[in-house]
């Protein structure tokens, strides 16, 4: 059995693969990304045995696991065999306690070699939440709703540059419209962990274009690091015609059900005020798409002027971009970025 801090461990799980051991709802909440689960308590199970510890002590808690774990050792060494590759898996807990030490200790008597996450996933997201500061250059790709910054941001990537999607690993656009046909979003825990495993594939050292967004994308969280970095690295603002930004949105909403669009405007009640939200709602009604469109901007264009003064610490440099083809936009930005030693 060998021990591993959150950076070489995370290093082995290239090749190596991962359990973690704790309950599933643990599991649920956030997990390396590797990770499979085989938990050694069920939800219950682990709520009995911690009640137990605080009521009685460890000695009494260590008796109950091991009275819900006795039966299932067999199974749990079999699932390890099941996932390891070459006798080789690699372990963690909570916080690299008993859970962990116990399991890998069976599987090593079953046959496996095992390595084990001192500290646990909470030494693991501690790590990865400091590691979002490293990005030694960062490009933060700014411009208002329905500029098609997620379209150029893909045309980069293609281009050959770094980058980071926020938006795909929240599973939301970021704005009222942002859930609409994407299904359930991650965990805020998951969504940051998908985020920095894919930071840990990027050279740091180079160029990461990323767009800007709020401390908040629908329901999850941006790091705290990575959003400070963001906010004080360079912005490159995209300048696109208000007719290309509405063809965008009727394009990308105008096929979604009706009353899905209507939710999202009544949510935004507050803020476009009742006398515009009724305005859109009517011309929704009657499939008035590009003028639904527009009066939703003239908001949400108060609301990135706003939010641009306010969040970002730089001056942005500021490219126009007539055409609507994204790998157009990217090539003028790579060579905006290089002329400007970004």
């Amino acid at each position: 059995m060998e021990y591993f801090n959150a950076s070489d461990f995370l290093l082995l799980t290239a090749d190596l693969p991962v359990i973690d051991v704790r309950s599933p709802s643990e599991f649920a909440a956030g997990h390396i990304p590797s990770a499979v689960n085989v938990p050694l308590f069920a939800d219950d199970e682990r709520a009995i045995v911690g009640t137990i510890y605080k009521q009685k002590g460890q000695q009494s808690a260590m008796d109950k696991g091991m009275e819900f774990v006795e039966p299932k050792m067999a199974a749990l060494a079999n699932a390890a065999k099941s996932i390891a590759i070459g006798d080789k898996v690699g372990v963690y807990c909570w916080r690299g306690g008993m859970r962990s030490n116990r399991t890998a200790w069976w599987f090593e008597e079953n046959g496996l070699q095992c390595s084990v996450l001192t500290g646990g996933y909470k030494a693991y997201r501690n790590w990865a939440l400091q590691d979002f500061g490293k990005p030694k250059n960062l490009v933060v790709l700014d411009g208002p709703t329905g500029s098609g910054k997620t379209e150029i941001l893909h045309a980069l990537k293609a281009a050959g540059e770094q980058i980071i999607d926020i938006e795909g690993f929240a599973n939301h656009k970021g704005s009222a419209f942002g859930g609409i046909g994407l299904g359930k979003q991650p965990s805020s825990q998951q969504f940051q962990n998908d985020l920095h495993h894919e930071l840990a594939q990027l050279d740091t050292e180079k160029r990461i274009w990323i767009e800007r967004e709020g401390m908040t994308v629908g329901k999850v969280y941006l790091p705290q690091p990575l959003w400070h970095k963001m906010r004080e690295s360079t912005a490159v603002a995209i300048e696109v015609p208000l007719s290309v930004r509405v063809e965008r949105l009727v394009k990308d909403y105008g096929s979604a059900p009706k009353d899905l669009l209507e939710n999202s405007i009544r949510k935004l009640q507050q803020k476009l005020g009742g006398q515009n939200m009724n305005a859109a709602l009517e011309l929704l009604k009657e499939n008035e798409l590009d003028e639904v469109a527009k009066v939703l901007l003239n908001y949400y264009d108060k609301r990135y002027s706003f939010s641009k003064e306010k969040y970002l610490e730089r001056k942005p440099l500021i490219i126009e971009l007539d055409s609507n083809d994204a790998n157009v936009n990217a090539k003028r930005l790579i060579t905006l970025a290089n002329e400007n030693g970004l």
